[in-house]
């Protein structure tokens, strides 16, 4: 079902700054940012090979991204695995007993489909799966 690490989510008070390490430090570069109003984020995405690190920056005190940083600090917030099919992905995943945030797709960004599996379903870990 997988296909590959999508791309890794790190929640920051402030892409601005983040970037100073991953563009200054590690040498990486931002393909520019988006905000996704459905998900209340600013995001940037940083290609490394076949995958990318996506920098999350909350627009609202009350987006997911804000809690997450409220509770855990700066940090990795969740690990994307490519599907080809997302639907059919959910229905995998809820057939194995995996509980889903998102039953149904939702938007994100770069035009992705996502949906979320819950922590609880998954050892610890916030899962996204990702169509693009």
């Amino acid at each position: 079902m997988v296909k590959k690490i999508d791309h890794i989510g790190i929640a920051v008070n402030s892409i601005e700054q983040a970037l100073d390490f991953y563009e200054g430090v590690l040498g990486l570069k931002s393909t520019g940012t988006e905000v996704v109003e459905e998900q209340k984020v600013k995001v940037a995405f940083l290609p490394t090979g076949d995958s990318e690190v996506e920098l999350l920056e909350a627009t609202s005190e009350d987006s997911p991204v804000a809690k997450y940083i409220a509770k855990n600090g700066e940090g990795i917030q969740h690990i994307a695995y490519r599907v080809d099919d997302i639907e059919k992905a959910i229905e995998e995943m809820k057939s194995r007993g995996m509980r889903m945030i998102d039953e149904t797709p939702r938007y994100g960004a770069g035009g992705a489909k996502i949906a979320f599996c819950h922590p609880k379903s998954t050892g610890g870990v916030l899962v996204e799966l990702c169509q693009r």
